[in-house]
């Protein structure tokens, strides 16, 4: 639905109370097509491109919580594709071409901001890393560039350049990247699933599948009752360890807490993304002028979504390395999303060994990024049974094949055993 600019001047005159839900609040129906587990970002795009893309409309997603109330609204907002690897650039090369699509496709301002992505490099080893992952992103259709010592000074003159321990000589650049506001995304997937007939069940927890005598999996056990459905879809972030289980599966994932910053606000300063690999910090600026910002996982296993104080002292020691004038900046909040880790730092979208039970997840810090390419390739695997082309080495049995995705650089493992 549209809105003139009248109905919005009018609806912020008299309190905002004629606006109407942008999506219904159904009753589950006995049976569906697809049930799909996790009503994040991942799982809502899933539902919203099984019916735009494949036709597939007699799906419904189950949440926990209320819909944003998960890691699609606790990250950092960050999109970009300067991934290495063949197993992962097309992934991202894919979802930041639907990043850059997606306002238009499901008709929500989703605040989609290209301002480049900039990976600072600190040593002539680095730099010759990054020219090898700039030329990987090129023969996926990415775009990337190498600045030199003078062109990141140009770009971001407010930087430590004289830093002994991190002396900064030049940066991998990346325009296309940027930041997308993280909530509105999930609102625009649900409103597009909800018109297309998707049931949406917030505040409907999932526990436990229903098997039939052959062990196959078909149906859920929640909280508003048994929900029969041909295929279940697991994408649950950082509970995907729990939720698994409960079918017997042990996935080589861990979950850690995540935490994100934010300043107070300021004026702007921060052109783009910057990233600090040597120290592991990343910063933007919203355009409330806060600046937000974020380091590495807690380093202990955790479903909840707080952090600990060590943790908050590691990431603005890193942010004040490269960037010293942050240091009269007031930190104004901090969040936790949970990651579940991989072994090799990269994603699982795959079919699983028990029949009509599907999985998404192990994304690392990958997710916020992944989330149109990842429910579209979902997507496909749902409605064709057929990986998709960008997704074929997500496969859940790769370790067991000797075939991991080894993405050095794009984050920190963690120590399974």
């Amino acid at each position: 639905m549209k809105y003139s600019a009248w109905q919005v001047f009018k609806e912020g005159l008299t309190g905002n109370k004629g606006w109407k839900p942008v999506w219904r609040e159904p009753e589950p129906k006995a049976e569906y097509d697809v049930v799909i587990v996790g009503g994040g970002g991942h799982g809502l795009s899933t539902a919203y491109y099984l019916a735009k893309e494949f036709g597939v409309t007699n799906v419904c997603v189950v949440e926990k919580g209320w819909l944003g109330g998960g890691n699609i609204g606790r990250n950092t907002t960050i999109i970009r594709s300067n991934y290495l690897l063949e197993g992962n650039q097309p992934f991202y090369e894919k979802s930041l071409k639907l990043w850059e699509g997606l306002e238009q496709d499901f008709n929500y301002n989703a605040m989609v901001s290209q301002r480049s992505i900039i990976n600072l490099i600190h040593s002539d080893a680095q730099r010759d890393a990054f020219a090898r992952r700039a030329n990987a992103m090129r023969l996926s259709g990415a775009d990337s560039e190498i600045l030199d010592k003078a062109g990141i000074m140009k770009a971001c003159p407010f930087l430590d350049f004289d830093n002994a321990r991190f002396p900064i000589q030049g940066a991998l650049r990346q325009k296309r990247g940027g930041t997308v506001r993280h909530d509105a995304v999930a609102w625009g997937y649900a409103r597009g699933a909800d018109e297309r007939g998707v049931d949406i069940l917030q505040n409907c927890e999932m526990t436990g599948f229903i098997r039939d005598k052959d062990g196959a999996v078909v149906g859920v056990e929640t909280a508003k009752g048994q929900i029969r459905a041909k295929k279940v879809a697991v994408c649950v972030a950082g509970s995907s360890s729990r939720v698994m289980s409960m079918a017997g599966m042990r996935l080589p994932i861990e979950s850690h807490v995540l935490q994100a910053f934010v300043s107070e606000g300021l004026k702007p300063i921060i052109p783009g993304v910057i990233t600090f690999g040597a120290g592991h910090f990343y910063v933007s600026q919203s355009d409330k002028g806060g600046l937000v910002f974020g380091g590495d996982i807690d380093g202990y296993n955790t479903y909840a979504q707080r952090g600990n104080l060590p943790v908050v002292e590691d990431v603005c020691e890193g942010g004040m390395a490269i960037m010293p004038m942050i240091g009269r900046a007031r930190l104004l909040r901090m969040w936790g999303g949970i990651m579940d880790m991989s072994m090799d730092g990269s994603p699982f979208i795959t079919k699983t060994d028990i029949p009509g039970l599907y999985f998404n997840g192990g994304w690392c810090y990958g997710g916020f990024k992944a989330t149109p390419a990842s429910g579209y390739c979902y997507a496909h695997l749902l409605a064709t049974d057929r990986m998709h082309e960008v997704a074929t080495q997500f496969r859940l049995d790769r370790f067991r094949r000797g075939l991991p995705i080894d993405e050095k650089g794009q984050g920190a493992q963690p120590n399974l055993h």
